[in-house]
């Protein structure tokens, strides 16, 4: 089946660093290597990769990484930019709910919804969490780390009205959105995506992970330029959970 953030990023791809939210990749990886202290070389992997700005920016500082998208436009441009920036990344084109990782990673990152969150209409939205969760986890040495980002639930839950629920935008009891929106993908052009949505509480987060062999660690506010170590805003973009592969 066709998935419909694939059409999407494959066009938008050659515009997706002109987003303001990509304005800060090198003090997100000072902030992500922090946390890991990892020693030299240490291997890296990156779901939901996009056009590769972590990824690459990890490689300068002398990381294996490899980095896993279901868009092969946006893979494309990561290939220019890495081959840009004299650095190896190795780049795999799949869908992050079917990857199988063929060694096993000290940390993994996955961030800017890079792959929880984006479902086409038929998707069930907590299996394809669980699915994703899960070959992360089992691409985890024990003891590494996980960071992720993720949208913010209480954020939308906020924005949302009983007319939305009369006409069938929000379910209050399965937590699921439904979106017809139109969005700009490159060259002046737009798009009509049409899509679930079923954005995670950190609680419920907490628990897909504890199922795929995951122990949440930190819940920290997580929107892009504007990460650190404290507590989430209710209105702010993401939020960012950090795991521990038991």
């Amino acid at each position: 089946m066709s998935h419909i953030w694939q059409e999407f990023f494959d066009q938008h791809a050659p515009e997706y660093l002109n987003n303001g939210f990509t304005r800060n990749t090198v003090a997100e990886v000072d902030f992500l290597l922090e946390l890991f202290q990892l020693p030299p070389a240490s291997t890296i992997l990156d779901t939901g990769c996009g056009v590769g700005r972590h990824a690459i920016e990890l490689a300068r500082r002398g990381h294996q990484v490899t980095g896993v998208d279901i868009s092969s436009g946006m893979l494309a441009q990561a290939r220019k930019n890495a081959k840009a920036a004299g650095v190896e990344v190795e780049w795999v084109h799949s869908d992050a709910t079917l990857f199988r990782a063929n060694k096993t990673f000290d940390a993994a990152i996955c961030l800017c919804e890079g792959a929880l969150g984006l479902f086409n209409l038929g998707d069930d939205p907590e299996e394809h969490s669980r699915a994703i969760l899960a070959n992360v986890s089992a691409a985890l040495k024990p003891g590494a780390l996980l960071v992720l980002t993720t949208l913010n639930p209480y954020s939308k839950i906020r924005q949302y009205t009983q007319d939305d629920i009369h006409r069938g935008r929000f379910d209050p009891v399965s937590m699921v959105e439904i979106e017809d929106e139109t969005m700009e993908v490159a060259g002046g052009k737009t798009m009509r995506l049409q899509y679930r949505d079923r954005r995670l509480f950190p609680s419920e987060l907490k628990w897909l992970m504890r199922e795929v062999g995951l122990k949440q660690l930190h819940v920290w506010g997580g929107t892009a330029g504007n990460w650190g170590k404290r507590p989430i805003e209710l209105d702010e973009t993401e939020y960012m959970a950090v795991a521990r592969k038991e």
